[in-house]
């Protein structure tokens, strides 16, 4: 699940993870339209945006993490500032991994596999 209020990064992220071999790759445009696809049809993978209106990252982590269904999702922070307090936050509430926005789809696969192990 890709979640970003930017069209033309979700499509960028979607084609990069589709390179990758991800087949059944979702996107919405906010936290709270992913909250309620990602509880009612599971998702392996949630790649979010941090800066986005409503709900940020931040609070959209703490979401998932609180929900005994969804809470062990894998979940990758994008983020457009290497903002320290940002990240450390974001650790604390349980991130898996995050990617400073601009980035290569070559960056996105290590942060992946760095998660997951190896992608063939």
């Amino acid at each position: 699940m890709v979640v970003d209020d930017q069209a033309s990064m979700r499509a960028m992220i979607r084609r990069a993870l589709q390179d990758l071999g991800f087949k059944d790759v979702r996107d919405k445009a906010g936290p709270v339209e992913a909250l309620a696809a990602v509880r009612s049809d599971r998702v392996h993978l949630i790649i979010s945006d941090y800066n986005m209106p409503d709900m940020d990252g931040l609070q959209f982590l703490e979401q998932v993490r609180q929900d005994p269904v969804i809470g062990k999702t894998v979940f990758i922070m994008l983020t457009g500032s290497a903002d320290k307090e940002i990240v450390q936050k974001a650790a604390a509430l349980g991130v898996n991994n995050y990617v400073v926005k601009p980035f290569a789809p070559a960056a996105l696969k290590e942060k992946i596999e760095r998660v997951f192990g190896e992608l063939t």
